[in-house]
Formats: C-alpha cells, sequence, structure tokens
C-alpha cells in the first residue's frame, strides 16, 4: 500500500496541513488531502493545494549554480566555483563602498521562513544593514501601528468565538488567512445569532454571506471607518467604561470624531448611513467582536491610516482581551519588529524603516539615484522583487545598475534572470521548512515540514543554510568556536553545549551576531540530516521558552529554563504534523501589553494630521485619461503566489481576466471573453474581459499570480496574463510606510 507523507500547502499564510501521494520513483506528487491530524487545519483543504506538484516540479526549475557570462547568457558552475566568486564579489563591494551598501531582499516566501534566518547571517557577516521582503509591501503600516499603540503585533481576531466577524479589504473565501475560513465563514453566517460584515467595493464570495456588506467606493475605506467611529460616539453606544480601564488618550482624539459630519462621509465613501448606523449598533449590542484587515486596504491609499482606524475600532467596541475579540498571540518568532520608534531612515530617501524593513516602492530609486550611499549590491532570496514590486521595470533597471547581484531560488524567475549568479535552492518539499505565520490563539501550533522528495536525478541543489554557511567560511566570517562548539555538544550533551554557547557569545558577539550558521554548523551536524536545516530552531526555542514559560507547560511541556526550551525544540523536530506549543487564557493578552503604562494607546500624534485632513474630502484619482480604477492583484479561485510559474495548475480563469460591471462593458462596446487594452501610466497591455456582477461601474479588477514568464531557459518565452507591476507606480505609495497603491491604479481602457 502506498504511503501518504504529511507536509503543508505553501500557498497563503495558513499553510494547511496535507498528506501527499507520491508517484513510484517519489517524483511527483499524485494526490493530496488534508491531514486530519494537523493541530490547526485538521483535514481542511482548499482546491489550491492540490496541484502543488506544479510548484514541485516547477517549470524553469533551476538545478545547477548559474554564473551570467559577457554576453547576457547564463553558463553553469560548479558549487565550489559559484561560492568563491560569489563570496570574493561581495567582499570586493564591502572593501570598496561598505557592507551598508549590500543590500538583503528576502528572508522566506510562503510558508519558506528559515532561509531568513541564515540570509540574514550572510548580510551581517558582510556588515549589511538595510533589507526589505514582501511584508513592506503590506504590513508595516499595520505593523507600526499596533506597536505604537498596544507594543505588540495585535493583529486578528478569534474568528470561532465571536459574535461579529468584520472583515475590511479582505475576502478570505479565497484569500483564507482564518483557519478553516470556508467552514468558518459558512458557520457565522448560518448562525441567526451570529453576524457575518464585509468593507469591500466589491461583491465578494465572502461578501455574498454577509449580514452587512459595505459596499464602499474603492480607496474610501477611512472616511467609512471614521463615520463608523462617529456614530458610536454621537449615539453614546461606544464602551465608554471599558475604554476608562483599559486606553488612555481617549480624550485627546475624541473631538476628531464628536463632531465629525456623518453624512458627508457617507456619501463620499458611497455607503448609505442607515446601513452604517445599524451596523455600528449591531455591534455595539454583540458580546464580542472580531476584526481583520487586509491587502484590499493594506495596498490601498490611506493604508496606516486605516489601520489606525481600524483598531480605534476596537476600542469603542471593547473587542481585546476576551474570547471572540483580539489577541496578542503568543508566536514562535514575531512577524516583524513592531518598535515604533522612526528613528532609522533608509540612506538615500530618508524613509522610516518601518519594522526594520526598507519600503519596498523606494528600494529602486535610492538604487538608481546618484547618492554616495546608494546601494551597490543584493542578495535575493526566495523573492521575485522584478515581478511583484510596482513599476518593476524600473526595478529591472536598477539591478543592472548595481555593482553586483545574486539571487537563491528553485526557478528562473523574472529577478533570476538578471542576476550575476544564480543559487539553486532545495524545495520546500526536499529540506525541512516551516511558517512563522503562526497566529491561532488560544492554542497556537508550529510545523516544521520535514523532506519528502528528492531533487531531481541531475540537480545539484542545496538547502539554503547550507550555502550561507558556505557563502560565510568562503568570507572567512565563520567563527572559530563552531569546532568547540560541536565537540562540547557531541562530548558532554545539549546542556553543556547551551552553557558553551552563551559562553562562547559573550566572548565573540560574532557567534550571537551569526547564531543561525554557528547552530547550523555545531548543533545541525549531531542533528539527522533530514532537519539539520532547522537548527537555527533552537535558538528560536530559547527564546520562546524564556519570554512565555507558563504558554509553553499549559501546552504539556516539562522544564524549566534551558531545559524547557530543549523540550520545545525537540518536540518541534520530531513532529513531522505539527504540534501545539502554546496554550493561553483570552485574558494574557492585556500581559502582552507592552506600553509605558499598560494600558492601549489611543492618540497617535504622527497620524492625527492625516484623520484631520479627511474633512476635506477625497482627492480625485482617475481623470478624463484614466478614468477608471484598477484594482491589481485579486485573489480568485485559481490564482496563487507565484511559486506556482506554469499556468496549466488553473483550471478556470486561465488567461486571468479582466473583471468589469455590464454598464461599463457596454459602453466600451466590449462583449464578455472579449479582448480589452488596458493602459496606465507606468505601461499598457491587452487583457481578455470577463463581465462580472461584481464591480461597481468604474471599478476593474486583475489578479494575482499572472503574467510569468515561461520556458526561459529553454529559450521560448510564454506569458499569460497580465504582469499587473508593469502597470503599477512605484510613486503611488502611503505617505507614512511607503506600501504601495496597488489597489487603485487609475487607468484607460478601450476595445481591443
Amino acid at each position: 500500500m502506498s504511503e501518504w507523507h504529511p507536509t503543508a500547502c505553501m500557498l497563503c499564510e495558513n499553510n494547511c496541513g496535507i498528506e501527499v501521494l507520491l508517484s513510484a520513483d517519489g517524483r511527483h506528487i499524485e494526490k493530496v488531502r488534508g491531514d486530519e491530524s494537523h493541530p490547526a487545519s485538521k483535514g481542511y483543504l482548499c482546491q489550491k493545494a492540490s496541484r502543488i506538484d506544479h510548484y514541485q516540479n516547477s517549470i524553469d526549475r533551476i538545478t545547477h549554480p548559474l554564473r551570467r557570462t559577457e554576453d547576457g547568457s547564463f553558463e553553469r558552475v560548479d558549487w565550489d566555483t559559484a561560492i568563491s566568486e560569489v563570496a570574493a564579489r561581495f567582499a570586493a563591494v564591502r572593501d570598496e563602498f561598505g557592507g551598508d551598501k549590500i543590500f538583503y531582499y528576502g528572508g522566506g516566501g510562503q510558508g519558506n521562513h528559515l532561509p531568513g534566518a541564515y540570509g540574514v547571517s550572510t548580510q551581517s557577516a558582510l556588515g549589511g544593514m538595510y533589507r526589505s521582503n514582501a511584508l513592506a509591501q503590506e504590513k508595516t503600516g499595520e505593523g507600526w501601528v499596533a506597536g505604537a499603540m498596544f507594543g505588540a503585533y495585535a493583529r486578528t481576531g478569534d474568528f470561532e468565538n465571536c459574535e461579529v466577524a468584520v472583515f475590511i479589504g479582505k475576502n478570505p473565501w479565497h484569500s483564507h488567512g482564518v483557519a478553516r475560513a470556508r467552514v468558518t465563514l459558512r458557520e457565522i453566517a448560518k448562525d441567526p445569532k451570529r453576524a457575518l460584515v464585509v468593507f469591500d467595493p466589491r461583491r465578494s464570495e465572502t461578501a455574498e454571506l454577509a449580514d452587512f456588506h459595505i459596499q464602499l467606493k474603492p480607496g474610501t475605506d477611512a472616511w467609512a471607518l471614521a463615520a463608523l467611529l462617529a456614530i458610536f460616539l454621537d449615539e453614546n453606544i461606544a464602551k465608554e467604561d471599558w475604554i476608562a480601564e483599559h486606553v488612555s488618550g481617549f480624550e485627546t482624539i475624541r473631538p476628531l470624531f464628536s463632531g465629525l459630519a456623518i453624512a458627508q462621509y457617507c456619501e463620499w465613501c458611497g455607503v448609505e448611513e442607515a446601513q452604517l448606523r445599524a451596523l455600528a449598533r449591531r455591534m455595539a449590542e454583540a458580546e464580542s467582536v472580531a476584526w481583520y484587515e487586509d491587502l484590499g486596504v493594506q495596498m490601498n491609499r490611506h493604508s496606516t491610516l486605516v489601520s489606525y482606524l481600524h483598531r480605534l475600532c476596537w476600542l469603542v467596541t471593547g473587542s481585546f482581551g476576551k474570547a471572540g475579540a483580539q489577541f496578542v498571540v503568543n508566536s514562535m518568532r514575531p512577524l516583524m519588529n513592531s518598535n515604533p520608534s522612526l528613528a532609522r531612515k533608509s540612506p538615500v530617501a530618508g524613509d522610516a524603516l518601518l519594522g526594520g524593513m526598507v519600503p519596498c516602492n523606494i528600494i529602486a530609486e535610492e538604487i538608481l539615484s546618484n547618492h554616495p550611499d546608494r546601494y551597490r549590491a543584493m542578495l535575493i532570496e526566495t523573492a521575485n522583487p522584478a515581478h511583484s514590486l510596482a513599476d518593476s521595470g524600473k526595478f529591472v533597471a536598477a539591478m543592472r545598475k548595481l555593482e553586483f547581484s545574486v539571487v537563491i531560488d528553485i526557478a528562473m524567475s523574472e529577478t533570476a534572470r538578471h542576476a550575476d549568479y544564480i543559487l539553486p535552492a532545495a524545495t520546500q518539499l526536499e529540506k525541512p521548512e516551516a511558517t512563522f505565520f503562526n497566529f491561532e490563539f488560544p492554542h497556537n501550533y508550529f510545523h516544521l515540514r520535514q523532506p519528502i522528495m528528492n531533487p531531481p536525478a541531475d540537480a545539484e541543489v542545496l538547502p539554503e543554510a547550507e550555502i550561507h554557511a558556505r557563502i560565510i567560511e568562503a568570507l572567512g566570517e565563520m567563527p572559530e568556536e563552531v569546532i568547540g562548539l560541536r565537540k562540547t555538544l557531541e562530548q558532554q550533551g545539549r546542556a553543556a553545549f547551551a552553557k558553551a554557547f552563551s559562553e562562547a557569545s559573550r566572548k565573540n558577539p560574532a557567534v550571537m551576531r551569526l547564531a543561525p550558521v554557528v547552530l547550523y554548523r555545531s548543533l545541525g551536524a549531531t542533528l539527522p540530516k533530514t532537519v539539520a536545516s532547522a537548527s537555527a530552531l533552537w535558538s528560536v526555542a530559547h527564546y520562546v521558552a524564556s519570554r512565555e514559560p507558563e504558554s509553553l507547560r499549559r501546552a504539556g511541556f516539562v522544564g524549566e529554563g534551558a531545559d524547557l526550551g530543549d523540550a520545545l525544540f525537540d518536540r518541534i523536530i520530531e513532529s513531522p504534523r505539527g504540534l501545539v506549543f502554546s496554550v493561553d487564557e483570552h485574558e494574557v493578552s492585556w500581559d502582552r501589553v507592552r506600553t509605558a503604562d499598560k494600558r492601549i494607546k489611543a492618540d497617535l500624534e504622527q497620524l492625527l494630521p492625516a484623520v484631520r485632513d479627511l474633512a476635506n474630502g477625497p482627492e480625485a484619482v482617475t481623470s478624463a485619461e484614466f478614468p477608471f480604477v484598477l484594482s491589481a492583484g485579486e485573489r480568485r479561485a485559481y490564482t496563487a503566489n507565484t511559486v506556482f510559474r506554469n499556468p496549466d495548475w488553473r483550471r478556470k480563469d486561465r488567461d486571468g481576466a479582466l473583471r468589469m460591471c455590464a454598464a461599463d462593458a457596454v459602453r466600451l462596446a466590449i462583449e464578455d471573453g472579449g479582448r480589452a487594452r488596458l493602459r496606465t501610466a507606468s505601461g499598457e497591455t491587452v487583457v481578455l474581459v470577463e463581465v462580472s456582477d461584481r464591480m461597481q461601474p468604474g471599478h476593474v479588477s486583475l489578479p494575482n499570480g499572472m503574467g510569468l514568464d515561461n520556458g526561459v531557459a529553454a529559450g521560448d518565452v510564454s506569458r499569460v496574463g497580465a504582469a499587473t507591476n508593469e502597470l503599477t507606480a512605484s510613486g503611488h505609495r502611503d505617505f507614512f510606510a511607503g506600501t504601495p497603491w496597488h489597489k487603485m491604479v487609475p487607468a484607460q481602457i478601450e476595445a481591443a
């Protein structure tokens, strides 16, 4: 009988547990099913996960190190040559321009997060200071707001137990983000004692289930949320006693909303005032409200302001620190740094590094400048910024201006095509891998997936841990303490190793600075080969054990200090289906509020001017030349992140049609299934059109994950669908976080 192998999906942040059945040669995934033993997904599966063989056997898979030649093509080189030359060229940039001119982009794609630890080690060994990744396109504004208000990354809510569920700019039917999303949505929608609320200009699949669909005009979420806050104060239904006990600075912001012109704000956002008042009353009478904002607002106009107004709504509804409300999770590792300090700036534009990351929309601008502190080299890992960042042509031009660039990836991506060296990595199914998107509460889980497949027979690929360890060794930066640490571990055991590691870190700061690769070369050498790359989790496990020991003990772990950390680490590497590592009471979230006075801070002075500016009404985004609003990157049934490069995986909507309403199609004389020329200030393309009753007049959308160039290695390049970031502009970004306006692109459309 064939064996089912446990692993996890890598197509969204939930990373549901799955089981796969392999072909006889072990090279292909023949069947996929939900893993009923998984502690979070419990057998749940959406249609996308069934196609993950398209990831494992990626079109244009890179199987050997490649070096760019003088004519622009690539030639195969061996690993020793690649590593020595990469290290030498990075060192040359460091020595001539300074290590701070070497930029690191990446740190983990969906479900592929361990490379980030090792990549940062290489950056540190080179003296690098600046980095970024996809989070800086989405979450940094939200992360800063949460850090400023709560002192922690307070992000999402308890949708299993809430009375009212609110989704802002999110369609969890397709984007998930909530465990067992479709099951949970149906349960809420069918229960007459509960209510489902969706803020979305589209009639999404989730909105179709909603009791309250706030179908606002595109990009006007800030006015809708401000009006909702004003209604709570106007009708005296805010949780005033709760606010008085738990919130500081609310009296400072109260006047901004108590006198607000509610009717005018509703008109601006296209929402009936009566509907918004009915929603406020339903929330006010509820025992609990759970909230979730996502890319529909985080890649839109006023994204950081919306994150702030959204959290103020938590306060007037008392939505924190109880069952069915918002919480602060005990994560294995924080998704990002939530330090609200704005002191660190990018070297050229001087923009704040929220979450420690350079805003994605300014990276190319900083490189293309003639500023003496511009970035001179890049290490890009498990990421595809030449496709995923706004105005992708500008990023390609920036790569060409660099002195040197290296891409670590599994496939010939749009970014890899422009690198000087491409280093081929093992896939997520050929190495141990994990996700740090673990936000379950009160029972939180962690899943280290172990390798279940082998690379192609002729492939020479390595896990990222090995790639980075070799680069650091070639640089001459690997701490010599590694040898002694390994001997201590082999001869005296884990307890002695922990003490030796601490002592070595005290004497030589490089041991801690390069801890992931030090652990990989010492602890990793004594672990089974299948989990050696997970050795960086040892320090993570000890950090969690020291920070939240009671949460671990409630989950069944025994021990004190280092013993508790070792117990967690051992269970992680011994649990191929994942494990619950943390169990909490809802009230523990209050202990994780880490503001100075342990109260939620309501008055964020940096954002108050933007609140006041709302009174001037929305600024025009469209024009006579560009009369449509394009939302670039809609989630659909058969779209996913770009780890699926082969378009054959899609069973529906293979071309990624442009959706528009019937009235617009008639006016433009475009039939359903016809073609349209779509133009923006940045570029143009011809797209298939789908006439859809989900769209408002003047609002059109394109899906994510399209427009990838396939067949590059064979020299027979083909593309299916539109590459949306050839249409977006890097200058269209949030004033505070620099996050892009991908969902708010002025566009022109005509029949083609």
